[in-house]
């Protein structure tokens, strides 16, 4: 006698697709909450490192790594007290080092007990792109991010690198105007991690899921 075969049944399979259908939509609903908990961590960090700022100036009448008197104060490598900071926010690539104003703004605010860690390394954010601050462009020599080299940042600015453009849309949308080359937050294009910031504004934000951002704040 033949053996009758049994298949599944359309209850059987409707529950199949319903229990599918719940783990797809909680592991999506977990992506979006770990991507606006980023989100907000970027933030803090920009607003963190603003107030740390102005409580060191409030305090010591003096800019983190410009400080002529940090010798003194803590034996730190001491600024030149010209009231810029001096090199790149990533200082170029390279592993950060006292002599380096813009390395030794980190060492400052953590001698003083305003941020935390030790010596003059860098933070990183949330998706692991360098924190760093530095003047117009590396120091004060024009502006950074500006249109054609004019009406971009000439003072103190704060970059945070390797954004996804999602992550970057939404901090500049809630921090700004949304809008990559104007306001007092801007960003840069990236083709490699952690890149040198240009004197020219860039185009603006394009999400494609693959595009990331460097962006920066004037403090």
């Amino acid at each position: 006698m033949r053996k009758q075969q049994q298949g599944f049944t359309l209850v059987e399979i409707a529950i199949v697709l319903v229990i599918i259908g719940l783990l797809l939509g909680g592991i999506l609903k977990g992506q979006e909450m770990i991507t606006q908990a980023k989100i907000k961590n970027v933030i803090a960090d920009f607003s963190g490192i603003s107030a740390a700022y102005y409580g060191y100036q409030d305090r010591y009448r003096a800019i983190p790594g410009d400080d002529v008197n940090a010798n003194t104060r803590w034996g730190a490598t001491a600024g030149n007290g010209n009231g810029a900071v001096e090199g790149q926010y990533n200082n170029g690539g390279a592993a950060c080092a006292a002599a380096v104003e813009s390395c030794s703004w980190w060492d400052h605010l953590r001698r003083a007990g305003f941020v935390g860690g030790t010596g003059v390394t860098q933070p990183l954010n949330a998706v692991v792109g360098i924190m760093g601050v530095q003047t117009g462009m590396a120091g004060g020599a024009g502006t950074a991010l500006g249109v054609g080299g004019v009406g971009g940042f000439s003072g103190l600015i704060m970059c945070s690198a390797n954004l996804p453009d999602k992550i970057a849309i939404a901090v500049d949308s809630q921090m700004d105007d949304g809008l990559s080359n104007s306001g007092g937050v801007r960003a840069q294009l990236q083709t490699a991690a952690n890149p040198d910031i240009v004197d020219t504004a860039t185009s603006p934000y394009q999400e494609t899921g693959t595009n990331t951002y460097v962006i920066c704040r004037q403090i």
